[in-house]
């Protein structure tokens, strides 16, 4: 069955799912600013809208659009910035 996850008073929700490459989640967040952790290697994809992100040892924030990814090593934080309603898909690996 599916897992429904809410983060930051409810500005980020998301649904985790099984996929033929492995667990993931689709979200959405609200306009605001956040700084998540992972646990994983993560492949974040956004799916619509923009997120402004920094990366991990990164001092540059850089835009990702809609089907643009990033990806995130294992035990590492990152920030994200947006600045309307976006979604996502993250892809756990």
């Amino acid at each position: 069955m599916f897992k429904t996850n809410e983060y930051f008073e409810g500005k980020v929700k998301s649904i985790a799912f099984e996929t033929a490459e492995g667990p993931a989640t689709i979200g959405v967040m609200a306009a605001g600013e956040y700084e998540f952790g992972t646990a994983t290697i993560e492949y974040m994809t956004v799916t619509s809208g923009v997120m402004t992100v920094q990366l991990p040892d990164e001092n540059e924030w850089k835009e990702y659009k809609e089907f643009e990814t990033f990806i995130v090593e294992k035990d590492k934080k990152f920030k994200v910035k947006v600045a309307g309603d976006t979604s996502y898909r993250c892809l756990y690996k």
